[in-house]
């Protein structure tokens, strides 16, 4: 690496490093993820560096990093599906399930089964009595700790874990008639 584009990226994270750690943070539930995901942009940025010239750091830098903190999340939502759709049965079908929710090219057949899948979702989250949908959703979805969920509720963590198991319960039990439906197709 040439001494001028070393010192362009010394330059760079000097510049913006506190500033984009705090919008990494403000975006994700702690620390640990945060400066995980601001070392990537920072390891991103040094490789794009390298080969091509930026015009407006600033603006590439914080989409790299949403870009990372949505790719956090959907990575987060894929365990969430994994663990609601858990089967003894037929690995495949798993797989095929998850292939059609994550294509990533969108046609209106996956839109379609992507829509309804969430549809399902939150229906059958409405369902559930407002305590647990509610850790459900902050602590699946939002991402939200338990720890956080008990000083928020002032509820004990092990009765938050509860109430999250029997949601997931009812979500498995609701959304397997979808599942088995989209497998079989």
């Amino acid at each position: 690496m040439s001494e001028d584009k070393n010192s362009h990226i010394i330059h760079t994270i000097k510049a913006y490093g506190k500033s984009l750690l705090g919008f990494i943070r403000r975006r994700v539930n702690n620390d640990a993820d945060a400066e995980d995901i601001l070392q990537d942009v920072w390891y991103q940025f040094s490789s794009v560096i390298n080969s091509e010239p930026i015009e407006q750091t600033s603006a590439w830098l914080y989409k790299v990093a949403r870009n990372k903190i949505t790719d956090k999340h959907k990575k987060k939502t894929e365990t969430l599906l994994d663990d609601m759709l858990a089967t003894d049965d037929d690995e495949e079908d798993g797989e095929n399930f998850k292939a059609i929710l994550y294509a990533e090219t969108s046609t209106p057949e996956t839109e379609y089964l992507r829509n309804l899948f969430w549809d399902e979702l939150f229906l059958a989250l409405d369902e559930l009595p407002e305590e647990q949908k509610q850790v459900f959703i902050w602590q699946e979805l939002e991402d939200m700790p338990f720890d956080e969920i008990a000083k928020l509720t002032g509820q004990n963590i092990n009765t938050l874990v509860s109430r999250k198991r029997y949601a997931v319960l009812h979500l498995r039990k609701r959304l397997k008639q979808l599942y088995l439906e989209i497998t079989e197709y």
